[in-house]
């Protein structure tokens, strides 16, 4: 169960990084001062390592 999960959220981390994503919030606008698009990236990068680690600490 646990190398099934660790799967897919390695198959999650393939879809949030790939081009047609990040293609949508490569917009050019601001959120706080940051691009949306470095913005984005940051947050699904923190949720990805978040998942890893909740799943590697469960047992």
């Amino acid at each position: 169960m646990r190398t099934a999960r660790l799967v897919a959220v390695g198959l999650l981390a393939l879809v949030l990084f790939n081009f047609p994503l990040l293609a949508v919030f490569d917009t050019g606008t601001l959120i706080g001062g940051i691009p949306v698009l470095w913005a984005y990236l940051f947050g699904a990068w923190i949720l990805v390592i978040a998942l890893l680690a909740w799943i590697t600490r469960s047992r």
